[in-house]
């Protein structure tokens, strides 16, 4: 096997297409990675949504709607068998699915394989199982160390687990090298209580600062009765405006003009790329730290992790200081799709170099 040019399966759940045409964050970094690994001269399969625009052979799967035991099981046992009957044909596979379906090829501890986990919920018991069937032919990702914090207590069992950061294409944010004192604040995600939009209100209002507001939020549910309840009625297009959701190129433009981007999670968030997409204009972060924050966010370079609504307030003034081209440069270095590409390739040597040694 060369190294130079691997044979890889990658796997993505097949709910969204590759690349996403609207929502979909893990969808857009698989493209990333796919282009990123094809231009350094490796083959790629994607085992996907049908409607996925790769240039690489797919092999698509699916049982929509995707809901109910019967169409989950059903999409497993695609995914399943279809790389049980092609495992030969791989040097590595790559899944940022389930675990689950990797259970046909768990016990052939010749071929690598690489779970990824892009959400907080890591299923410690299915990972300790996967591991005895597997042995060293299997290792994890985590888009940031807060995935596998509870590793330890896991006696062990838990397998061999590394970080990889979700990544952006940085060429796609215009860098702002500077903005008007009086800059206006910017709150980017769903609009729920987790993300903290109401907290981004009571900073933007304590720290004397308008404040915009853009995404999606729900129309029906506890998370509709939120918006109705705490955040509508401070929206008066004067100090806090909601502009809905944005496109990229709207995205752009948004977080350029802002003085920091607010990121006050109340969950605890794998990665949170928005983050990145703020860095990458050159847009300081201010957020709490819960999940990756702390990791992303490099505190008194390119924002401010803040333990509550008043010391996030207090950070505002300080984010016009900041040097935003230092904040573009650390997003470059940290967050980019070469980055990232970087990272996968070390990730499988290292799983190459285990099925060697095993």
């Amino acid at each position: 096997m060369s190294l130079d040019s691997l044979r890889i399966a990658i796997t993505v759940d097949p709910y969204i297409p590759v690349p996403p045409r609207l929502y979909g964050g893990i969808e857009r970094v698989v493209d990333l990675a796919i282009r990123g690994l094809c231009a350094r001269g490796h083959e790629v399969t994607l085992f996907a949504h049908p409607d996925s625009r790769v240039d690489v052979p797919l092999v698509s799967y699916g049982a929509p709607p995707h809901v109910g035991r019967r169409n989950r099981a059903k999409e497993l046992w695609q995914l399943g068998s279809a790389l049980l009957r092609r495992r030969n044909e791989f040097d590595v596979v790559f899944s940022w699915g389930r675990l689950a379906a990797l259970a046909p090829i768990l016990p052939d501890r010749r071929l690598p394989k690489i779970q990824r986990y892009c959400r907080n919920a890591v299923p410690w018991t299915s990972v300790q199982r996967a591991v005895r069937i597997a042995g060293e032919s299997l290792s994890f990702a985590g888009a940031s160390a807060s995935v596998y914090d509870e590793l330890p207590q896991q006696n062990g069992c838990g397998g061999r687990w590394h970080t990889l950061y979700d990544a952006i294409d940085v060429s796609k944010y215009d860098f702002v090298s500077c903005v008007p004192a009086d800059a206006p604040l910017v709150f980017l995600g769903r609009l729920e209580r987790v993300k903290g939009a109401h907290a981004a209100i009571a900073i933007a209002r304590l720290a004397g600062r308008h404040l915009i507001l853009a995404g999606n939020h729900a129309t029906s549910g506890p998370e509709a009765e939120y918006f109705a309840r705490e955040i509508l009625p401070h929206i008066d297009d004067e100090r806090v405006r909601y502009v809905g959701p944005v496109d990229d190129e709207a995205k752009s433009r948004l977080l350029g003009q802002a003085a920091a981007l607010l990121f006050p999670i109340d969950w605890k968030e794998a990665f949170g790329i928005v983050m990145a997409e703020a860095m990458a204009c050159g847009t300081p972060v201010i957020g709490f730290p819960r999940g990756s924050v702390p990791e992303v966010v490099a505190h008194g370079v390119t924002g401010f992790v803040c333990r509550d609504v008043e010391t996030a307030a207090a950070s505002v003034a300080k984010a016009g200081a900041l040097d935003r081209a230092r904040v573009r440069a650390e997003c470059e270095a940290r967050f980019s799709d070469r980055v990232l590409v970087d990272r996968m390739l070390v990730l499988m040597s290292e799983a190459t170099a285990a099925v060697a040694r095993s």
